[in-house]
């Protein structure tokens, strides 16, 4: 793990994409990874609050790492999440757990909760090793 997590902390610290949106990597483990957002006016839909696609980029981020911390590269082939709750500031996290790894593939669930640990948004992504 340790190199991979040398690799992937890299790879993350380096996405363009979710440095724009305020998305960092709290928690990095083998088979397991947090994202957190600390919710802004940017991060908010045209109802005042948070826009599903924060809530679903974070957790593709979060579960893409889980997947990644064999030290193979990965992209979404798809993912289903289930909208509960939102919420309009504070922090949310993305919490994310390898459920399967083969050799091409892995499927990861995901919790998103925000404040008083509220569940926010549930699902489950596969990802799709580009190396074996």
């Amino acid at each position: 793990m340790v190199e991979a997590g040398q690799w992937l902390r890299k790879r993350i610290a380096e996405n363009h994409f979710s440095n724009h949106n305020f998305m960092k990597l709290e928690l990095l483990e083998p088979d397991y990874a947090i994202f957190r957002l600390e919710v802004r006016p940017e991060s908010l839909n045209s109802l005042g609050g948070l826009h599903g696609g924060a809530v679903y980029t974070l957790a593709d981020m979060a579960t893409g790492a889980a997947a990644c911390t064999d030290g193979r590269p990965y992209v979404t082939q798809n993912g289903a999440l289930h909208f509960i709750a939102t919420q309009n500031d504070g922090v949310v996290r993305a919490i994310a757990q390898v459920r399967h790894r083969g050799k091409t593939t892995a499927i990861v669930s995901v919790d998103v909760v925000g404040e008083n640990d509220k569940l926010l948004a549930t699902g489950e992504f596969a990802f799709f090793c580009v190396k074996r």
